[in-house]
């Protein structure tokens, strides 16, 4: 099969287009032939080789952790899927041809593959940062970087909740912010105070690492009310970084029932063939993203 592998830590350029020896399913798993694989911020973190200790890397190594596709191997113990699912969860080395996964749902109806493999880490995420921060019905959340994949999440779940959210994002995705049902609001100089003038906040999630957790922790007025998945200094503000996974079962289960209900939509952005893993990787760290990227096979 095919797959998008790396023999060395580095930038984008060091993934690679190689024939490799198809994987098949272990005990309590399940294989899919790979329709789509979401592309995560995860993914080129651990492709520079940042410490992660929930995703431990051996070289050479596969890239990917989220798929959707049609199960065609089920490991034993496996129940309630078989052959011929069309299913969406996590596994290892998802850029891929084909994949093994640890952990799945039935994709709802009307749910496209591409669309399917945007949801798996981003919905965990979200519903872990939830959790995590404390937030409750009636109070009100900020979060910074809102407009990706795991804000899109994070302002839907919550909103479904009854918690009220601000979003910081670039001025091109204020209307987006809106339409998930935040309260909107730009980045950039003297967001503080325009954070400020649109209420109290509650508690607070930063999920760009952008550099402002001293500010979080300002206008919520205590650093364990804000929770960080992507700045690797904020414990030296006192600050939360939340980077181990959950169930994600319950999470994918939990999915499935939002999105069959009309309550979490994610939109793709933009796909890529495997082939232009890389360029996946590139707009990936540039940021600015609406929604999820994949890799279309």
């Amino acid at each position: 099969m095919r797959k998008v592998s790396f023999a060395e830590f580095g930038g984008p350029d060091v993934l690679q287009l190689i024939d490799a020896e198809e994987p098949h399913a272990g005990p309590g798993q399940v294989r899919i032939a790979v329709r789509a694989a979401g592309v995560n911020p995860v993914d080129w973190r651990v492709r520079e080789g940042q410490v992660l200790k929930a995703h431990p890397t051996e070289l050479p190594s596969g890239v990917g952790l989220d798929a959707a596709g049609v199960v065609d191997e089920v490991g034993a113990g496996a129940e309630g899927v078989e052959a011929g699912d069309r299913v969406f969860g996590e596994g290892a080395g998802t850029y891929a041809e084909f994949a093994v996964l640890a952990a799945w749902a039935h994709m709802p109806e009307g749910l496209s593959f591409e669309e399917a493999a945007g949801y798996p880490s981003v919905v965990e995420t979200a519903l872990r940062v939830l959790r995590e921060v404390g937030v409750r019905p009636g109070q009100t959340l900020l979060v910074s970087g809102a407009s990706g994949g795991v804000g899109s999440a994070v302002l839907q779940i919550a909103r479904d909740r009854g918690v009220a959210v601000i979003g910081t994002a670039g001025a091109a995705n204020q209307d987006y912010l809106r339409d998930l049902g935040a309260v909107a609001t730009t980045y950039g100089e003297g967001w503080v105070e325009r954070v400020r003038r649109l209420g109290r906040v509650d508690a607070a999630l930063d999920l760009a690492g952008s550099g402002v957790i001293p500010e979080l922790v300002e206008l919520t007025g205590d650093p364990r009310k804000v929770l960080t998945i992507a700045d690797l200094g904020a414990p030296e503000h006192g600050v939360r970084f939340s980077g181990v996974a959950g169930s994600v079962p319950d999470a994918l289960a939990e999915a499935a029932g939002l999105i069959a209900r009309g309550r979490l939509h994610i939109p793709v952005e933009k796909s890529y063939p495997l082939a232009e893993a890389a360029a996946a990787h590139r707009d990936s760290q540039a940021g600015h993203t609406r929604g999820r990227r994949v890799i279309v096979l």
